[in-house]
Order: structure tokens, then sequence, then C-alpha cells
């Protein structure tokens, strides 16, 4: 089986994307999506957030709302919105937007190599998200949502690609959110054959965003057993020397009963801190921003305090082992309700803004993760901290889909 294949996206009809694309689904609440598919009967949301369409009292994850989510896909593909490509065939898809560009290659990747790992992980999964997206693609029949990837260095595959996006794409569509959404199709088999031989020669690709989407695809290909389409995954593999990561802070409630003298002071055991005058966006891995009482205040940590291993490096690891365990008293973040996760895209104000309105005591601002630091944990076998990735720009949801055959 290769690493990756084209398949035969089922996507919107020429003239109709500007109506189906959407945000994906896990980035909005089903109250927010609610609002944003108001007066766009054709939006994605009615599919990836079909609640939306129901009674506001319904539980997400209630059976019908599955059922619905088929029901809206059936529609938009009778009514000629969305359509399926006749041949198998590779997507070009560019996202533009924040002053950054990047282009991929949208098309289904190995399940198989996804269990031996040569598409490899850094996230664990939470049993409840996995249970949706496998009841999302069981109801639909289809994947609905790629997983972003990450392929090492090739020029030769970025010169085949920018090759293929050097016509008129056939579908450009800027988002509410000013990020240009742009796809070309590749269809002729013999760039074709020599992207597919191209992605096998690699040693690994890399999930960046979209573990819970991978691993239900796993687990629902697993309950149909055999050969079939449902035996690859959905995905866009950009080169990771493209792929943005913003920043992803944290806030918390309370100072774990020390007032913010003692909180600076046991933090100058550990850290270079200095007063700043002006918000503090962090320049290196080792240096974090904070809000305390009514100011900012730049953290250096101690060099002797920094592991060499590559989640013990990591500005997230650093944060928690030097502060968050052992000062603020938070020994799991996943399941502590004093922490709070901001990512980047709302800036060093929606941090302060958080703890002036009273709602937290002290917000601390972090490095953004590098890919480099990705791969590294992801090539040791190792797991990130939860919320340590914030990519952007996200892909859009609708743009491609694949049916399973």
């Amino acid at each position: 089986m290769p690493l990756i294949k084209p398949f035969r996206a089922l996507r919107p009809a020429p003239g109709r994307a500007a109506e189906v694309l959407a945000p994906p689904y896990d980035v909005l609440s089903s109250v927010e999506a609610r609002t944003r598919a108001q007066g766009k009967p054709f939006s994605f949301l009615h599919i990836s957030k079909p609640e939306i369409d129901l009674d506001p009292a319904i539980d997400p994850h209630d059976p019908a709302v599955y059922a619905k989510a088929a029901d809206n896909l059936k529609r938009m593909v009778a009514e000629g919105v969305m359509m399926r490509d006749a041949k198998p065939s590779y997507y070009v898809y560019r996202l533009s937007g924040h002053g950054r560009t990047q282009t991929g290659l949208a098309c289904v990747a190995s399940l198989a190599d996804y269990a031996t790992n040569r598409i490899r992980k850094h996230e664990l999964t939470t049993p409840v998200k996995e249970d949706d997206r496998v009841h999302q693609i069981e109801a639909v029949n289809a994947q609905t949502g790629p997983v972003m990837m990450g392929y090492p260095a090739q020029p030769a595959i970025d010169a085949m690609l920018a090759q293929a996006a050097a016509g008129k794409p056939e579908v450009d569509v800027t988002a509410d959110d000013g990020v240009r959404h742009q796809l070309w199709v590749i269809a002729d088999s013999a760039t074709i054959d020599k992207l597919t031989r191209a992605f096998d020669a690699l040693p690994a690709i890399y999930i960046g965003d979209g573990h819970h989407r991978s691993a239900a695809a796993a687990r629902a290909a697993a309950a149909r057993k055999g050969d079939g389409s449902h035996q690859y995954f959905l995905s866009v593999i950009f080169p990771e020397r493209e792929m943005t990561i913003l920043d992803y802070n944290r806030v918390v409630k309370d100072l774990n009963g020390r007032s913010a003298e003692q909180m600076l002071a046991e933090l100058a055991k550990r850290f270079t801190v200095t007063a700043s005058q002006e918000p503090v966006r962090p320049q290196s891995s080792q240096d974090f921003g904070m809000y305390l009482a009514g100011g900012w205040y730049r953290l250096s940590i101690r060099p002797d305090l920094v592991p060499k291993d590559p989640i013990g490096r990591l500005p997230i690891t650093l944060l928690t082992r030097n502060v968050i365990e052992p000062l603020l008293g938070i020994k799991d973040p996943r399941t502590d309700k004093r922490i709070d996760f901001i990512g980047g895209a709302r800036g060093l104000t929606g941090l302060e803004a958080r703890v002036k309105s009273g709602e937290m005591a002290v917000a601390f601002a972090l490095y953004p993760t590098q890919m480099a630091d990705l791969m590294a944990v992801a090539d040791a076998g190792g797991i990130m901290p939860p919320k340590s990735t914030w990519f952007e720009p996200k892909l859009a949801d609708g743009m491609v889909n694949h049916v399973l055959d």
C-alpha cells in the first residue's frame, strides 16, 4: 500500500464553494456555528455541526444529530451543490492569510502507515471526541474533515506542487477571516504517479492538526475490515517549513494561596524576572511573558533548568514543571478547572483582558512550539503536553471530502 493515494473528492460544484466552505468543526461552539450558518443553507456547518438544524437543547452527540448530517449531505448532493469527481485525483490546496502562504497536497493517506507510526503523532486523544468523529464518519459514509500534516524538506515535491498551481485555480474563495482558500485539480496520470512515488520515498510525515480525525478514521476502518477506501484517511500535507504554529497561552484563576509579591519572590528562584511597561511577547523558548496584578513581566528561565530532551525543552513543559505544577498546584491541566488556554490569534491583549476582568489571576504568554520541535517529539515517540500547538491558517471544511466506497 502506498503512503498516499489519489481519490475521487466530493467537493463543491463549480461556482458553489463560497456557499459551502466553513471553518473546521472543532473551532466553533454549537451556538457560534448556528449564528455563522444563518442565511447560508449550503454552509458545510450543516454537515459538520448538524445540531444547528435541531432543537438547541439537543445533545450534540445524540444519534439524531448524525442522522441530520447524513440528510443534509444527501440534500446538497441531490441539489447539485456538491459533486464527486469521476476520476481519482490529487488536489493542490493553498492557504494564504495573515502574511503567510502554504501550499500542500490534498490526498488520502495510508492507515497502515498510521498504525506503524510512519505517519507520526504527537498528541493524546480523548474518547468522547474520537467517538463523535467515528459516528460522523459512519453516518455520512465519508471523511469530511481533512487532517493537516507536514512533510520534511523535499524540494522535488515542492516544485511539483508549484507547477500544478501555476494555472487558474478551480476554487478561489476568501473566507470571513481573510484567509484565501485555493484548489487546483491534478488529474493526469504522469503527475499523479510522480507525486505518489515522491511521497512514498519519505521516511515519515507528521500529523499537525487532526489527531481525533485520524484516530476516528482508524477505528471506523477497523470496524469495516477488508480492503477498500476506508483504509485511507483524508489529508492535506504541507511542507513543514511553510506551516505556522501560533503561541498557545495559559491563564490561571488564582495564585494557589500566594499574594502577587510572594508569587514574584518564588519565581525569582527559577527565573530572571524583569518588569515591563509593554506586553511581553517571548523571543525564545526559554522566555515567557506574565501579566500579574496589573503589570507585565518578562520571565527568563535559568539555563540549568532546561533539559535537553525534546519534550523537556518545550516552552510549555518548562512552564509546567517550574510554575504551573510546583507554584500553582495544577497537576493535570486536562481536567483542572483553574486553568484555561488561549490561542495566540487572540493576542496578548486577550490574555490581559481575562486577568483585568477579575476572572483570572495571572496570564502567561509562551513562545510558539516550532515544527522542528514537534517533529523531534514525534520521532522520539513522545507525546506533547495538551494544548501545545495552534496552527494557523486552518483548512476549510467542505473543500474536499473522502467518500468511503
